[in-house]
């Protein structure tokens, strides 16, 4: 269930610029399930084709479905029942549901985070229990704070932008002089972090500000639970980086990268645009554009790819 609410989908699928043909039933749905386990108060999707699909959408109780409009003909709804066609249909899902999702939850700044008085918090922000939002600090307008979310010193938040429980960045990343007698002595961090609009980031991740340059994550970037972000590294525009990544210092990640399951990239190594490095693997040196790596040391295994749809493919989980 998303909420108590009920949605209108036609509605809201017109609002968001999403073209569709309704055949059934124009239902308000109360939440969304996978085709196979939603009743009849949920929306849900089906975004294969032929008989397969046919043979889900028969099967399913729920109140509407979201089809590919391929099946506009091969389909139709049972009775008190909506099928939507449209181009896309998990896209058309996503969005449909993000939009509920936005207007269910509430906005709100509250009473037990802490705030400190140079942070600057933009219009229709939420901050949940017990943040920390510290020393010049800023966040952008329509950014949603998780509770327990901690921006040390000098973090600036783009707008539209998700930091989901536990997570912690601006703080000092690891970077010392060894001496000769074999003490370590601390080099200064002097700057920040600098997460770009539309950014999400998941539970638990770790983003350490940057010495002398900024640590930056472009517009567009997700990344998954338990990532961690040393000091100074750069990431582009619309990454996705999934759970358990570790991006050493000062490395560079271009845009459209997928960064895979547990991996972990060495300091200072440039990884190109539209770049893919494969669950577990180990990178030590740089990766070209729209190369496909994986091993451990991490080679190139971009000749032994047969399909040319790997990177579309790249983030579709569900």
């Amino acid at each position: 269930m998303v909420n108590s609410l009920e949605y209108d989908i036609e509605s809201i699928l017109s609002r968001i610029g999403i073209n569709y043909t309704l055949e059934g039933a124009p239902n308000k749905v109360a939440g969304v399930s996978p085709i196979e386990e939603a009743t009849e108060n949920d929306l849900s999707f089906c975004s294969s084709k032929g008989q397969d699909a046919a043979l889900s959408i028969s099967k399913s109780n729920a109140a509407l479905i979201l089809c590919n409009s391929d099946l506009r003909t091969a389909v139709h709804a049972k009775p008190s029942q909506g099928l939507v066609f449209v181009d896309n249909p998990r896209l058309a899902f996503i969005r449909a549901v993000n939009h509920m999702q936005n207007e269910a939850i509430e906005r709100r700044i509250s009473p037990h985070a802490l705030i400190s008085k140079t942070a600057r918090i933009g219009s229709n922000c939420s901050i949940d229990d017990f943040s920390v939002i510290g020393d010049n600090c800023s966040i952008g307008d329509n950014t949603i704070i998780y509770d327990r979310v901690s921006l040390v010193r000098n973090c600036k938040i783009g707008r539209n932008c998700t930091i989901q429980t536990g997570v912690v960045m601006g703080f000092d990343g690891l970077a010392y002089e060894r001496l000769p007698n074999g003490t370590l002595e601390k080099f200064p961090h002097l700057k920040g972090v600098i997460i770009g609009d539309n950014v999400d980031i998941s539970s638990s991740c770790q983003i350490a500000r940057g010495s002398l340059s900024d640590t930056v994550i472009g517009d567009g970037t997700k990344l998954d639970a338990l990532v961690y972000v040393a000091h100074n590294v750069k990431i582009g525009r619309n990454c996705l980086l999934a759970g358990g990544a570790k991006i050493g210092g000062t490395t560079k990640i271009g845009d459209q990268c997928w960064i895979g399951l547990n991996c972990t990239i060495k300091q200072k190594v440039r990884i190109g645009n539209n770049a893919i490095v494969a669950a577990g693997a180990v990178v030590l040196h740089d990766v070209v554009d729209g190369d496909i790596v994986a091993g451990v040391p991490a080679k190139s295994i971009k000749d032994k790819v047969t399909t040319d749809k790997v990177f579309m493919m790249a983030g579709q989980n569900q």
